[in-house]
């Protein structure tokens, strides 16, 4: 089946292109641990911002698990890394240095988080051609706040909170398809996470890897090796742009 779905993909013509946003567009990492040095002197940033970030997975999983259960509601981004950021605090010794105020200013360090230098430009470069829009797991107000202080140019913002789902469920990638009234094959996630990838292939949709060896840091580089699944494999968004003629 899979091949069939490749085969048909490069058949017709690429209409949307949506981007995953944590680690693919924006560094989750440098501005983690920036904002935590900030209001939390003293602290080993690296360290607490790949804590933070190690809970959202778990945490989205038991959400969809209490959904399938029917016991519960979606739940925001927002509020699953303030509960994950309590955890924290917690684990770091530090649960006495935050009021509720500060702890809530510190959650939304991301809603502020810096877009890679190479972004904005190849984003614009791509609007030219193509729909661009998110596709990520962030809630719309987050997404739409990052994009109003970073200049992200989107046609358009997407996030699982239209869905009520989390990627990789596949609700998430045809129903962005669906927004736009496109067949799968006409639809490219870009991303940096072979996994999101992955999945979004499984429901018929293109993709491009984008490289960010440095998404967990600078002291712990990650591998960038191509999949040659992918549609394509850039070093940046300026490359992607390259590629697809832009």
């Amino acid at each position: 089946m899979a091949p069939q779905l490749e085969q048909q993909d490069d058949a017709i013509e690429l209409k949307v292109i949506a981007f995953d946003i944590f680690g693919t567009v924006v560094d989750w990492h440098g501005g983690i641990r920036a904002e935590a040095q900030r209001m939390l002197p003293g602290v080993d940033g690296s360290a607490f911002a790949l804590a933070w970030r190690a809970g959202y997975q778990p945490a989205m999983r038991a959400v969809m698990e209490r959904i399938a259960a029917g016991e519960g509601g979606f739940t925001l981004v927002d509020e699953l890394h303030l509960h994950i950021l309590d955890e924290v605090l917690r684990d770091f010794g530090l649960e006495d240095k935050l009021d509720r105020e500060g702890k809530r200013e510190l959650n939304t360090a991301w809603h502020r988080l810096p877009a890679w230098p190479d972004a904005v430009q190849g984003l614009t470069r791509l609007k030219a051609k193509y729909t661009i829009c998110t596709l990520s797991n962030g809630n719309i107000g987050l997404l739409t706040e990052m994009a109003k202080r970073a200049g992200l140019p989107w046609d358009c913002i997407l996030s699982a909170e239209v869905f009520k789902a989390y990627k990789p469920d596949p609700r998430v990638y045809l129903g962005a398809a669906g927004v736009f009234a496109v067949p799968p094959g006409q639809l490219m996630l870009v991303a940096a996470h072979q996994d999101d990838l992955a999945a979004a292939r499984g429901c018929g949709l293109r993709t491009a890897y984008i490289e960010r060896p440095q998404e967990l840091g600078p002291d712990h580089l990650k591998d960038v090796s191509p999949d040659p699944a992918n549609t394509f494999h850039a070093r940046d968004i300026g490359a992607l742009a390259d590629q697809l003629g832009c």
